[in-house]
């Protein structure tokens, strides 16, 4: 079955935002059409429903009151803003970089049927993908995930990602190794009360791209995904991985970009 972009793009809009992404937070809070989220390690979130341009206090205007709430919790060490290519917000991006935020790369926003993700072929030679659940096991895939994207590793986002694992028995981590070494990672979190799962932080080690490992993660999180009753798959995806998930059938929707601060 296919879906239309406009049909996926309103799953996303309608299923995917707000209530959906406070998933594990351990406190909500609201500031005009923002969500302030708190999630265990440190980490701040911020995040809203579509914007039309009709909000009643633009979203450039709140950017620093809503860091401010999170400055004020001594607990906090990062904030991410998550901002959408096809909302309207005037004025949004330099609001987030005169406070302080740095721009991520963008990412593009995919969605599609799980079932057009699951493959008949087997790992690479030589690959081993399985379940990762210990505190070890997770701090090595966010290093291994950190060193993929070129990015520093975050003992902050690995603490959370830890934590989330050991109190929400919906989200999945999975490896995969080259001999003894781990050369890529991703995870599963169910969307509560909806047909969709996302599959996040999918990445792979730049000497171990074009072998299919990418491809062998997404087999086994659709197939855990799909045993657990659900038929949608989302994801936010880098230049590497959305050409691999439209080949499987997945449709790029609109574009993401996080953007990021850090206490000094």
């Amino acid at each position: 079955m296919t879906e239309s972009s406009a049909r996926l793009l309103d799953v996303y809009d309608s299923l995917l935002r707000t209530d959906a992404e406070m998933q594990g937070a351990l406190q909500v809070d609201r500031l005009g059409p923002l969500y302030l989220a708190v999630f265990p390690g440190g980490q701040g979130f911020i995040t809203s429903a579509r914007c039309s341009g009709g909000e009643s206090t633009p979203l450039a205007e709140l950017v620093g009151p809503a860091l401010e709430y999170f400055t004020a919790r001594t607990g906090i060490s990062e904030v991410e803003f998550k901002t959408r290519g096809h909302d309207y917000a005037p004025g949004l991006h330099e609001a987030l970089l005169f406070h302080g935020f740095a721009a991520g790369a963008p990412e593009s926003v995919m969605l599609g049927r799980l079932e057009n993700l699951v493959s008949n072929q087997p790992p690479p030679q030589g690959v081993q993908v399985r379940r990762i659940t210990t505190r070890s096991e997770v701090e090595q895939m966010c290093a291994m995930s950190a060193e993929a994207f070129g990015e520093p590793y975050s003992p902050g986002m690995a603490r959370e990602l830890a934590a989330r694992v050991e109190i929400d028995g919906g989200t999945e981590l999975w490896a995969a190794w080259a001999g003894s070494r781990m050369v890529g990672a991703g995870r599963m979190e169910p969307v509560t009360g909806t047909e969709v799962a996302g599959l996040w932080g999918g990445g792979v080690l730049p000497a171990y791209r074009g072998r299919g490992i990418y491809r062998a993660l997404t087999d086994a999180r659709a197939r855990s995904a799909m045993a657990s009753g659900h038929s949608f798959a989302h994801s936010d995806s880098t230049e590497y991985s959305r050409p691999i998930l439209e080949r499987q059938g997945m449709v790029k929707v609109t574009t993401t970009t996080p953007y990021r601060w850090s206490r000094s």
